[in-house]
């Protein structure tokens, strides 16, 4: 009796010890972490040659012959276009042995059904060729990029948009005449009647006419 009373504390007694073990002995169950969540970038206005680049690609591929006649800054909603960059830009590029030019556009959002994220092109259409006021720009002279033509054009127009300040701005765009040796940027605000309009050299950023 005596024997079997001694064995069962020493069994409790063991019991106890590995208890006490055990509990010091475990790791603290790590808490499990919420996953963070990626921070989507808000796309941002762009300039010309941002746009334009990706554009001449695409219609490269089209006609390797590809000439550009005009670039031209678009809005899309829920953008703002500002010092010169834009949220969409639009270029014409014509073919002289396809006789056909097509619209490309570069938009940096989707906007459903006519806007297109990234570069779109429309159908081919008939081109008779290049006139004298609508040339094909060399692309090698296009050393000026929208943003900086805008801030010259803005410099010469400061007396005037502090006397007119909700004439907004109403074109910017790129193009070769024959008046020209090489690409011009325009930029205009109000109307042609009674705005402002400026000429920028796209290839030193000069201006070339203030009115």
């Amino acid at each position: 009796m005596r024997k079997s009373i001694v064995a069962s504390a020493l069994f409790a007694l063991t019991i106890l010890m590995l208890a006490g073990c055990t509990s010091k002995n475990t790791a603290p169950v790590a808490k499990a972490t919420e996953p963070v969540a990626e921070k989507t970038e808000v796309p941002q206005i762009v300039t010309a040659k941002t746009a334009f680049w990706p554009m001449y690609k695409a219609a490269h591929e089209w006609a390797p012959d590809v000439v550009v006649i005009r670039l031209t800054a678009k809005s899309v909603p829920g953008y703002t276009n500002e010092a010169g960059k834009a949220g969409m830009w639009e270029a014409v590029f014509g073919s002289p042995s396809r006789h056909q030019y097509r619209l490309f556009t570069y938009s940096i959002v989707d906007h459903l059904p006519e806007i297109h994220k990234g570069v779109a092109g429309e159908r081919a259409m008939p081109w008779a060729g290049e006139t004298r006021d609508a040339m094909a720009i060399d692309t090698t002279q296009f050393n000026v990029d929208s943003d900086t033509a805008y801030q010259t054009a803005a410099t010469n127009a400061t007396d005037w948009l502090k006397k007119n300040p909700k004439k907004e701005l109403a074109s910017l765009e790129m193009g070769q005449t024959y008046h020209f040796q090489g690409p011009v940027w325009y930029v205009l605000w109000g109307d042609k009647k009674a705005g402002y309009n400026a000429l920028i050299d796209g290839s030193n950023g000069k201006s070339l006419i203030k009115k």
